[in-house]
């Protein structure tokens, strides 16, 4: 009886887990091989990476980023600019993006670091002049046309994970967030693997908000971005590998 018991209390742990990920069925583009070598070359090191964008002066664009566009509209105005409440002194990076609709995305990203499983920070703030302020991290990025997005909409309290492949956008899934009362807030998203199953986790001023299972996308850049109409000031971009959570092998064939 005490192992029929447990065999059940494991059987619901498993199934309540697997319900608790909002699972999308694209096609994996990597294969096992292709996997392997991604993460020899996560391991040997150097994306350990910081950016606060203090040792520029202010006005300048950040050196070392490259600006995509994703959708018709203007391109944005990214800039370095002082801010003596900056979480890192004693520089900001502040955005500002006049497109007119809610599908245009403008993306920041750091050149020279691919990431297969990134855990990727960034302090993000609300200016209160703007009118609204949507955007968040991209990861994943092969171009303008295939990347992740995680997306913070400080207005409506609202966090959404969305993918972009080909140039065609869907949205993975989507929660409700309760900002802490405080001007600066924390975005963090980690693409982590169990097993054979890649998943994406976002955290928003340190709880966990949405996990999606995904494997659309494998090796990519990371960086920021605004969407639609937004001003938005970011600070102390962090980003590292999470290779020492990939399996070596292929899972077992039982």
């Amino acid at each position: 009886m005490a192992r029929v018991f447990w065999a059940l209390t494991l059987a619901v742990i498993v199934s309540a887990w697997s319900f608790s990920i909002e699972r999308s069925h694209a096609i994996q583009a990597e294969s096992h091989t292709e996997k392997e070598a991604n993460l020899k070359g996560q391991a040997q090191g150097g994306l350990f990476n910081r950016w606060t964008f203090d040792p520029q002066q202010s006005g300048e664009v950040p050196v070392g980023f490259s600006m995509l566009e994703y959708g018709e509209g203007p391109a944005a105005d990214w800039a370095i600019k002082a801010d003596s409440d900056a979480p890192s002194a004693s520089n900001i990076l502040a955005v500002r993006s006049s497109c007119q609709t809610v599908n245009c995305y403008r993306v920041i990203v750091a050149d020279g670091f691919q990431y297969e499983y990134p855990d990727v920070s960034v302090r993000m703030r609300f200016p209160v002049e703007a009118a609204a302020g949507v955007g968040g991290l991209v990861f994943g990025l092969k171009d303008a046309k295939n990347f992740y997005a995680v997306v913070v909409d400080l207005a409506t309290k609202t966090l959404e994970v969305s993918r972009v492949v080909d140039g065609k956008e869907t949205r993975l899934g989507q929660s409700p967030i309760v900002p802490k009362i405080a001007p600066w807030h924390m975005l963090r998203i980690q693409r982590n693997t169990i097993i054979s199953k890649d998943f994406i986790e976002t955290f928003f001023d340190g709880q966990l908000v949405v996990t999606v299972e995904d494997q659309s996308l494998g090796t990519g850049r990371v960086g920021l971005l605004v969407r639609g109409q937004s001003a938005l000031d970011f600070d102390s971009l962090h980003a590292v590998p999470l290779f020492s959570h990939r399996p070596f092998s292929a899972p077992a064939a039982y």
